[in-house]
């Protein structure tokens, strides 16, 4: 095969990004691009469709500036999950902004659906928990509050889609509407142990399906993108979500290993191969992959906020004026200190699910300043890692498959050498970064070589993957689950859920 490069498509909460591979798994050339962030109340979170979608063109052609077509084998996609739109099939437009993963409007909706007693027979079916981070709920409240929208879904004339969704149907001229398995796990609509959506809950949210799209394997042909767009007509061959995708991009492809994500949030998924492991802990089971019609499990912790915490201290509270100025700040801190930041800004994710819990910082002192709070910050994420592994490591234990023994982290935080040790301190395992710490486009990358032929396994992939530094804990137990306890103190002043 003479095309051995691929586009990947890396569609993030605060920019979209368009990166070249080659077949090594080496980035040659990539083009960004951020996009607004639009909050009109208290809790909600929207992003403009249409800028999405020309960011995503503009970068794709700046990433394919000088390159011959000849030698593009496929187009890959990962994309922020769970983010929902709804757009009008004959115009093409959406009838909304896009409402964001983070967005916390439809809590309301979701206590009633808890009060009801509906949880245990949506996370039997789907894996999830109710809560406001996943698409369904989102759905409901598009077609219960924009004018028309429920008449028009009713009558076929919309279509439902997450970014994924959304990017390919406009890169195929409207002529493809799908998602993969991964993004449609997420929706809170889709049965994952069946691979089909599930007409019992789609009639408990008034969802017609007629609204949603096909769903295929993460790594097959999808579509072409339309050559009036790019000059060529060049195959979209693998879509997954951003955390799936970078599994993937880890080569956590075996039964047991686990990687971390530290981005806007923070999302940890441990591979549990072809079986489905509940769980007790509050996480929640999803898809990792599928290919060749054949699905791969994960159980998954998710954090809400990790680099957006960074962003806070940064833009909210002028602390540094870059990311990268938190961890010379932190380093100034007194090391006696026990301030904790608590950053609940949209709530709780993973394990505690509280949607109307509220950010704190506690332990203040006369003495306290600013580099004591930046030290908190990056702290927080380090704790709230721990929160996930100690969860997984109880449903694995229960599922017989033992607790992972490394980390592989990704994601922009891990750049920082000071975050990466103080995460191996504070949760007490070994951290292991990759050569390419940006493994969510690679991973999409990787499923569009399969999908294209241009790799002939999952096994051939992971061995790509190289460690480019191992850190280990430096502190002993004792202090570390001191300093957790004091952590898991102030969570508990901010939990709104207090039998969680």
């Amino acid at each position: 095969m003479t095309a051995q490069h691929i586009l990947a498509i890396d569609q993030g909460t605060t920019s979209t990004r368009a990166i070249l591979f080659d077949r090594t798994g080496k980035p040659l050339k990539q083009s960004q691009r951020e996009h607004e962030q639009i909050y009109p109340q208290d809790g909600w979170v929207e992003h403009d469709p249409e800028e999405i979608w020309q960011a995503t063109l503009k970068v794709m052609k700046t990433a394919l500036q000088g390159v011959q077509h000849s030698h593009l084998a496929a187009v890959g996609i990962t994309n922020q999950r769970e983010t929902t739109l709804v757009w009008d099939r004959k115009t093409g437009k959406p009838i909304y902004n896009a409402i964001v993963w983070q967005d916390r409007r439809t809590a309301p909706l979701c206590a009633k659906l808890e009060q009801d007693g509906r949880e245990p027979l949506i996370t039997a079916k789907t894996g999830l928990l109710i809560d406001p981070y996943f698409s369904g709920t989102k759905l409901a409240w598009i077609l219960d509050n924009v004018p028309y929208a429920r008449i028009k879904a009713n009558q076929g004339e919309l279509a439902f889609g997450t970014i994924d969704s959304w990017l390919i149907y406009r890169l195929t001229g409207g002529r493809v509407h799908v998602t993969d398995s991964t993004n449609a796990s997420r929706t809170m609509l889709y049965d994952i142990r069946r691979g089909r959506w599930d007409g019992e809950i789609l009639d408990l949210l008034k969802i017609p399906q007629s609204l949603l799209p096909r769903v295929h394997d993460s790594a097959e042909l999808l579509g072409g993108v339309d050559p009036s767009l790019l000059g060529a007509k060049i195959p979209i061959s693998g879509v997954a979500g951003d955390q799936q995708a970078a599994v993937v991009g880890q080569a956590c492809v075996k039964q047991g290993l686990m990687k971390s994500t530290y981005g806007t949030g923070c999302f940890a998924l441990v591979n549990t191969g072809p079986t489905m492991a509940p769980s007790h802990s509050r996480l929640v089971t999803t898809i990792a992959y599928s290919q060749k019609g054949q699905r791969t499990y994960a159980l998954e912790g998710s954090i809400f906020m990790a680099g957006a915490t960074i962003q806070w201290l940064r833009d909210g509270l002028k602390l540094f004026a870059k990311s990268s100025g938190s961890a010379q700040l932190a380093l100034k801190a007194d090391p006696r200190s026990r301030v904790y930041l608590v950053p609940a800004f949209v709530g709780l994710g993973a394990p505690y699910w509280d949607p109307d819990a509220r950010g704190a910082i506690v332990g203040l002192t006369r003495d306290t300043g600013h580099a004591e709070i930046a030290r908190a910050g990056l702290e927080s994420v380090c704790f709230q890692t721990r929160d996930l592994l100690e969860a997984m490591a109880t449903d694995m234990s229960a599922s017989g498959l033992g607790s992972p023994s490394a980390l592989r982290v990704d994601g922009g935080m891990v750049v920082n050498d000071l975050f990466c040790q103080w995460l191996a301190d504070l949760t007490g395992r070994p951290i292991e970064r990759p050569e390419v710490v940006e493994t969510t486009a690679l991973g999409a990358a990787y499923l569009a070589g399969l999908g294209a032929g241009v790799y002939s396994s999952l096994d051939e992939v992971s061995e790509q993957w190289r460690c480019e530094r191992r850190f280990l804990p430096k502190i002993g137990a004792d202090e570390r689950d001191a300093r957790y306890a004091g952590w898991q103190e102030a969570v508990g002043r901010v939990l709104t859920k207090r039998d969680r």
